[in-house]
């Protein structure tokens, strides 16, 4: 039997709810979920904005018990996961939150496997490595950047080991998430921007790769015309609603996008270096992300050159490849508008004989098997130098 070589699929298991003033919802949704006492996941930072509190509201209201673990960290550790899956069998949770940014929702989904899992969370690294049926999974952002709230991806470190990487299964992705822009509003403008590039880096990497399919193109065509219209007025002015509305829906459908088709070399790199520079995801992205385009513009150009449209560059009259350059030159332009570093050394110490290990495993990841410009060893070397 021959299979059409443009199949593809599509699974989407998480229920959304979306809008200004949805985490009230969260009580009796959960409810709906059969749970009684759910384990929240956050860090000190959202504890002490006060984000917490909706949250409680709506789940007193619904009659739901629930204790919290606020001990999360930025690129949350295997420890933490176990600290916080101790918790949740002490107080026999059977449903768990994450709010906040990536490392908390991805640290809810963690406990949630390892409620039902035997192990450690590492032994689960990969794809689809997951036996038993997680607890159920409830996600809500409060940064517009990760979209974890609706992948199958949970990125853990080690941090003792400096090793940083991803646990992906269908049973990760969360039963229910609730994208409520009002909660990004405290996010102050550094992470704005750096999660925002985050976002944008997931909808150009699904977009350009070789995965991509109908599907996920659309999501990520509509998630690179809401970032470049959206970011920096919400880096400018926080409280901006609409900026933050069209943020946090520019991240949740990038995220829709990625979680079909994997990312790029970007991905590839940003792993071992946030691993072993503590350098945040998404401001390696950003660094990376217009030099990893233009290494790119062969491999795809005439997708290249509809980015360069969608972040509002005049491309009329240019040859596709004019035009394909056209969208470096506009992420260019982004980054310089919202005042982030576009070079390592401005950040970090980084060497060449780094350069070389991080590359080598960089080059283990599977977004490079996807990237339109398939990389070998010194491709990525010349990247990084070139981000320096």
């Amino acid at each position: 039997m021959r299979i059409d070589r443009n199949l593809f699929s599509y699974e989407m298991p998480t229920k959304i709810i979306y809008g200004t003033g949805a985490v009230v919802m969260a009580g009796q949704e959960i409810q709906r979920l059969g749970a009684n006492k759910v384990l929240l996941t956050t860090d000190q930072g959202i504890k002490g904005a006060g984000l917490l509190n909706p949250v409680t509201s709506a789940l007193a209201k619904a009659g739901i018990d629930w204790v919290v673990y606020d001990q999360v960290e930025a690129d949350s550790d295997v420890n933490i996961v176990a600290e916080a899956t101790s918790m949740a069998q002490e107080n026999q949770c059977n449903c768990v939150l994450g709010i906040g940014g990536g490392s908390s929702m991805d640290t809810a989904k963690a406990v949630a496997v390892m409620s039902t899992n035997p192990g450690s969370i590492y032994d689960y690294v990969g794809l689809d490595q997951v036996k038993n049926d997680p607890l159920p999974i409830v996600a809500i952002p409060t940064t517009a950047g990760t979209g974890s709230e609706v992948t199958i991806w949970a990125v853990i470190s080690d941090k003792k080991k400096q090793l940083k990487t991803g646990i992906g299964s269908i049973k990760m992705m969360p039963d229910l998430a609730i994208c409520d822009p009002e909660l990004t509003l405290s996010l102050p403008p550094l992470l704005t921007a750096e999660t925002g590039m985050d976002a944008l880096t997931h909808a150009i990497e699904s977009y350009v790769n070789t995965a991509t399919q109908p599907i996920s193109e659309a999501l990520a065509e509509k998630s690179i015309k809401m970032i470049a219209e959206h970011l920096r007025l919400a880096v400018a002015n926080g409280e901006d609603i609409e900026a933050r509305d069209g943020m946090l829906m520019g991240s949740l459908t990038a995220a829709l996008a990625f979680n079909e088709t994997r990312l790029g070399i970007a991905h590839a790199w940003s792993s071992p270096l946030g691993a072993y520079f503590s350098i945040s995801h998404g401001l390696a992205n950003a660094i990376l992300l217009p030099n990893v385009m233009e290494f790119n513009l062969i491999g795809a150009p005439d997708k290249y050159a509809k980015i360069a449209d969608l972040m509002g560059e005049n491309i009329s009259g240019l040859s596709i490849m004019e035009a394909a350059a056209k969208s470096v030159e506009a992420v260019r332009k982004l980054l310089i508008d919202i005042e982030l570093p576009r070079h390592f050394r401005a950040i970090i110490d980084i060497e060449e004989e780094d350069i070389i290990k991080l590359a080598e495993e960089a080059l283990k990841s599977g977004n490079n098997l996807v990237n339109p410009h398939r990389p070998d060893l010194d491709d990525l070397i010349a990247i990084c130098k070139k981000s320096l």
